[in-house]
């Protein structure tokens, strides 16, 4: 069987495939109702899933014919992301910012998100992006250790409305290129 990994952009096409595999995630990731609490419809829905694809935002990490993973990686930081302390001063568009990142849950522990990390960081380096940034429920442990892990940098703490959570704190972080 071919392993090997592929970054590629979702078309609109893949909208059912995505919601699939986020239905998924959501199902069997152990702990997602205390760290990451997606609901699917609210959080993520097709309707964020579409306005990504058409932004060209929306990712999918396969390996052979099989979805393994996916992340929204926008080209540009909006204004809630202003008021922190980067590590460097860069322009909206100089940033990708990671959003909706999900890891087949048999997956986990096997290095792969890392992998898909590490693409993320090496494709917005050649669009040249000074920074990937992203941000992570106050609550998911787990996310933050792997950020940490990763040599992503703790740059700040906001609390801000969702549409399944009501507000909600977040952490957010910056892995500089």
């Amino acid at each position: 069987m071919d392993r090997t990994l592929r970054l590629i952009q979702a078309t609109a096409e893949d909208l059912p495939i995505l919601a699939d595999f986020y239905r998924h995630v959501i199902d069997h990731t152990p702990g997602m109702d205390v760290h990451c609490r997606w609901v699917y419809g609210l959080h993520p829905s097709d309707r964020l899933i579409e306005d990504y694809i058409n932004q060209g935002a929306m990712l999918m990490l396969m390996e052979g014919d099989a979805l393994v993973a996916v992340a929204a990686v926008t080209d540009c930081q909006d204004e809630s992301y202003h008021p922190f302390a980067w590590g460097a001063p860069l322009a909206d568009d100089q940033v990708s910012v990671i959003h909706i990142l999900g890891i087949d849950p048999a997956r986990s522990g096997t290095g792969l998100a890392q992998q898909f990390m590490g693409l993320i960081a090496d494709r917005s380096r050649a669009r040249g992006k000074g920074a990937v940034r992203l941000d992570t429920l106050l609550s998911n442990g787990p996310a933050q250790r792997f950020y940490e892990r990763l040599g992503y940098v703790l740059r700040g703490e906001a609390n801000w409305p969702t549409n399944n959570l009501g507000n909600v704190d977040f952490l957010l972080y910056e892995y500089l290129l």
